[in-house]
């Protein structure tokens, strides 16, 4: 299907036409080159007959709809934008800026599906649009993809949350084949003290927090968030992985540790130091909240998933980059400033970092 390689002023985007996938998002900054994405250790590779296609591809960042199990849609898991071709519409570079276009080559959920990916000169960001035309959903599990290469570990940081949880059954289940380690389904307040299934706590914050295990867990927003943030701090690379949201619309951010927890084909023990960033919405992954009555996410308002309509149109906006960051990882805030965001560690060092945090508000 082939590749398209996107540029703007001290970044490049590459996606391949087959799954939609983003392999790479390169910066240049500040003398430095940047790339923090993760590309399993299996491309190219034969495929076993049961593995959805996108496992094929597994790299860097890709949109999901229906997010997880795809069977509503007949669809393999993570839905068919992760799973199918898309055409490239088109390019255009005005302004300082690059924008492309692409269109799934079938329907998500009876929807058309366009994908806008904007580079701006100067920010080191990559900003996604996923544009849904019609189509019929109720509260449809979606999400970014973005997987972050930590072969040296690394320091998560987050956004105010309500709480964090595991789904009411694990990833692993079997330990023939594979192992899970946090309690599910279980809840926590603070994500530094996560129960596991075996007793004790972990650090959900320090990557890795264990080892040949695979983990997903949600952080919900905390009400009143003006913008929702996750970093991911690489201290002996010297960089800062940071996705942006409006958590209004996103209220999820959904932690997948992937270090050699799965041992049948293609994963083969040898997934290691991925951590999956996917910010979304998710209700049906929530094990223990959405199990409430009344439930306390729909009696606060907080959006759990995406409605398709067939005379609607509804989008999902998401924003990923980079910058060189030394020193310490833990990230305290992540603000909006005149013409970007601040960056701020635990010891008040800062960085100011031109974004477009209006392309969120919309």
């Amino acid at each position: 299907m082939g590749q398209i390689d996107l540029e703007a002023e001290g970044i490049r985007v590459r996606i391949d036409l087959l799954y939609g996938m983003i392999p790479e998002l390169v910066v240049n900054r500040d003398g430095r080159t940047i790339s923090m994405l993760h590309k399993a250790p299996w491309l190219n590779e034969k495929m076993p007959a049961d593995a959805a296609p996108h496992l094929g591809g597994l790299a860097g960042d890709f949109f999901c709809a229906p997010f997880g199990d795809a069977s509503a849609d007949n669809a393999p898991g993570h839905g068919w934008p992760a799973n199918t071709t898309w055409t490239h519409l088109g390019t255009e570079r005005k302004g300082g800026e690059t924008l492309a276009r692409f269109r799934l080559d079938r329907k998500a959920m009876g929807a058309d599906l366009v994908k806008e990916l904007r580079l701006v000169d100067g920010h080191p960001f990559l900003y996604q649009r996923h544009i849904f035309t019609g189509g019929q959903a109720d509260r449809m599990a979606v999400a970014n993809h973005a997987m972050v290469s930590l072969p040296n570990g690394g320091r998560l940081s987050f956004s105010p949350k309500r709480w964090w949880e595991t789904p009411a059954v694990p990833l692993e289940t079997d330990p023939a084949r594979g192992r899970s380690l946090l309690a599910s389904p279980a809840k926590a307040n603070d994500p530094t003290h996560f129960p596991l299934a075996a007793g004790g706590e972990v650090d959900l914050t320090q990557y890795p927090f264990a080892s040949r295990h695979e983990d997903f867990v949600i952080g919900v927003e905390a009400d009143g968030s003006p913008l929702g943030w996750t970093t991911v701090a690489r201290e002996k690379e010297g960089d800062l992985f940071v996705s942006l949201r409006n958590p209004a619309r996103l209220s999820m951010t959904q932690l997948w540790f992937s270090n050699g927890g799965r041992d049948y084909a293609p994963w083969n023990g040898r997934h290691t130091g991925c951590l999956g960033v996917e910010e979304g919405l998710n209700r049906k992954m929530l094990g223990v909240s959405m199990n409430q009555t009344p439930n306390p996410l729909d009696v606060a308002g907080v959006p759990t998933g995406l409605s398709l309509t067939p005379d609607g149109m509804v989008d999902v906006r998401h924003v990923i980059g980079s910058v060189p960051w030394s020193g310490g990882g833990v990230i305290a805030s992540v603000k909006a400033v005149d013409g970007g965001i601040e960056a701020k560690d635990a010891d008040g060092k800062s960085q100011m970092v031109p974004c477009d945090l209006a392309f969120l508000e919309v």
